[in-house]
């Protein structure tokens, strides 16, 4: 039984970094929403047009939804092995009786999260590919504009400010327990572990949150 939740653990553990790693170039490519307006429109709709006719960003676009599916999923079998060795409800890290909150609600970040990603796709990734978009002056599909009217909608930028909290507390236990399952969480460089932790989910969550922001209040 450990040795199946560990092998599931270090399975949670890979396509987490690999996750972090995406939102990393996700989040990179989105700061140029910030650029002036006309500047930012041509910019991000060829960025857009780039990742969508790229066969090799593609194929890490599969890559990147089966390690979604593969996180969330193993999450559960996780939680599933541990009830069923323990009759309790599974706790990320156990170590420490006065465990934070969000390792004790992992499984509820993550499914606000999951949910956020359904609508998330919905909004953007399926009206790129499925949708008739206009075009820019460089005949390019014009996402810049789609993002820019998504976020000018007050309850949306609530959604994804709320998700985004969600998202720095998985990042932020996520992040710790990876570090422990890989075997790098050791004392003699423990303290740089919490320290890249912490920059990693201050850039990313403030990052994120901040982009809706300035579109609705500029």
């Amino acid at each position: 039984m450990k040795t199946t939740t560990l092998k599931y653990k270090l399975v949670m553990s890979l396509t987490g970094l690999f996750l972090c790693f995406f939102l990393i170039i996700h989040l990179l490519g989105n700061l140029q929403l910030l650029l002036p307006a006309a500047q930012a429109k041509l910019q991000f709709n060829w960025y857009s047009n780039l990742l969508a006719g790229n066969m090799l960003i593609k194929i890490i676009s599969w890559v990147l939804l089966a390690s979604i599916i593969a996180h969330a999923v193993y999450a559960l079998l996780i939680t599933r092995h541990n009830t069923k060795a323990n009759g309790t409800k599974y706790v990320y890290d156990k170590r420490d009786a006065a465990s934070k909150w969000n390792s004790r609600n992992m499984g509820l970040l993550g499914t606000i999260i999951l949910l956020f990603l359904v609508i998330h796709f919905k909004d953007f990734w399926y009206q790129y590919d499925f949708k008739e978009l206009p075009l820019d002056s460089a005949s390019n599909k014009d996402m810049y504009t789609v993002v820019v009217e998504t976020f000018r909608q007050w309850w949306y930028v609530l959604i994804y400010e709320a998700a985004f909290i969600a998202l720095g507390f998985h990042l932020l236990h996520g992040f710790f327990s990876a570090a422990r399952t890989l075997g790098l969480y050791h004392p003699k460089y423990a303290k740089w572990v919490n320290v890249l932790g912490w920059v990693y989910t201050a850039f990313i969550t403030l990052g994120f949150m901040f982009i809706p922001l300035y579109i609705y209040f500029k």
